[in-house]
């Protein structure tokens, strides 16, 4: 097998497992954070947890990535930096950003996740260094710019939400957050994040970019449902009005 046809395989693999985690999850609520609960096997702490579910997002993408032969052309970079800024953050700042009695993550969880983002690093570091074409011309592209723009949008919004979330819980737990994008939405951190691949698959303008993007979308969208549907359950003043993940839609 061509390694083009490998990487077709996996883009339509990451397509076949967004479907089934959209479905799954509008069943099942993933049992971490403030859903967690019994009956999910061994447990770790919950930096540890994330840790090892996105490492491989970080450093398997970075290690495939200088494999490539496009490793030192100035598009693939600027393509990598947008990745890496993301997943430095998610592995190894916002762990430990979590208060130290965060509820711990089910080992299974972690152990699933990481499995997934060994696939999506390979099948996006080997496009962007290695399978795809990005001349320099590229970063004058309309479709690079704008998907930068959003991509540094989204990340915006993501790490501001995540920073209020995680203050609420520093000063006494779980409650509900109040202040922009929040008074639209019940999960603005998720909705952050779905902007950030969305622009990161315009930006690349890849099977692989746009297979991730609903990939996220898949995990995201149902989780957001349950937060808010958490939050009415908790609340009895939760604001009736607020939209699960996107504004004024959804």
């Amino acid at each position: 097998m061509s390694e083009a046809a490998l990487q077709r395989g996996v883009v339509c693999a990451i397509v076949g497992a967004a479907v089934l985690t959209f479905v799954s999850l509008l069943f099942i609520v993933a049992p971490y954070g403030r859903h967690a609960r019994p009956g999910w096997g061994p447990t770790i702490g919950a930096r540890a947890g994330w840790i090892l579910m996105e490492s491989p997002s970080a450093l398997g993408f970075a290690a495939i990535f200088a494999l490539g032969r496009h490793r030192a052309e100035l598009a693939p970079l600027a393509l990598c930096a947008l990745w890496e800024a993301h997943y430095v953050h998610r592995t190894f700042v916002f762990p430990f950003r979590l208060p130290a009695t965060s509820r711990r993550m089910p080992l299974a969880i972690a152990a699933m996740g990481a499995s997934f983002n060994c696939a999506n690093a390979y099948m996006n570091a080997r496009w962007i260094s290695d399978l795809g074409t990005y001349p320099a011309a590229w970063l004058a592209d309309p479709r690079f710019v704008l998907g930068a723009a959003l991509f540094g949008l989204g990340a915006a919004i993501n790490v501001r939400a995540d920073g209020a979330l995680l203050r609420l819980r520093r000063e006494g737990g779980y409650a509900i957050p109040r202040g922009g994008l929040f008074d639209l939405v019940a999960s603005p951190n998720y909705f952050g994040e779905l902007v950030e691949w969305i622009g990161f698959a315009l930006a690349a303008w890849s099977l692989a970019g746009a297979a991730f993007a609903l990939y996220t979308a898949a995990n995201l969208v149902p989780r957001a449902i349950a937060h808010r549907r958490w939050y009415r359950a908790q609340f009895a003043e939760y604001p009736r009005e607020r939209r699960a993940i996107v504004p004024f839609l959804l």
